[in-house]
């Protein structure tokens, strides 16, 4: 899954604009963010374990899924240069290994205070909501660019 960069300013958004991604997980994915989160809970890596679950087989896990949705505000809508504030998250159902989700991000409202939006967020299978939320990023303006783009760097 490589995303093309979209820069989108809080003047480019409207309210409903929606971007989605698709991702086929695969067990790499899931070892990769175990090793990368520390989560090392069996449920995610021993097929053994997890059979004696209530799944009966690996899940991803839950953050990894809301994971696709940073990549999509970080990508997509409203892209480069946003800044999460907030995000709220409701796991619904199991990410399984080899399942395909879909993740969409919706505008549901824009505060022109601060230039934030926030955006309806929802992963599913099929016709399955595996997870649902919402997010609220500070945007860039072409304005705030413009002021940014004549200052010479802070030495840091």
């Amino acid at each position: 899954m490589v995303l093309s960069l979209q820069t989108l300013f809080y003047e480019d958004l409207s309210l409903g604009q929606t971007e989605s991604l698709t991702k086929i997980v695969s067990a790499s994915d899931v070892v990769g963010f175990a090793e990368v989160s520390g989560d090392r809970n069996p449920i995610h890596l021993s097929e053994h374990f997890a059979a004696r679950t209530p799944f009966r087989t690996r899940i991803a896990h839950g953050l990894y899924t809301a994971s696709l949705i940073s990549a999509l505000l970080g990508t997509r809508l409203p892209g480069p240069g946003a800044i999460y504030l907030s995000q709220t998250l409701k796991f619904r159902a199991p990410v399984r290994i080899g399942d395909e989700v879909v993740v969409s991000v919706t505008i549901a409202e824009l505060i022109e205070r601060g230039h934030r939006a926030r955006l309806d967020c929802l992963c599913k299978v099929g016709d399955t909501v595996v997870l649902e939320g919402e997010a609220t990023v500070k945007v860039p303006s072409r304005s705030e660019m413009a002021e940014t783009a004549g200052r010479e760097p802070e030495d840091g």
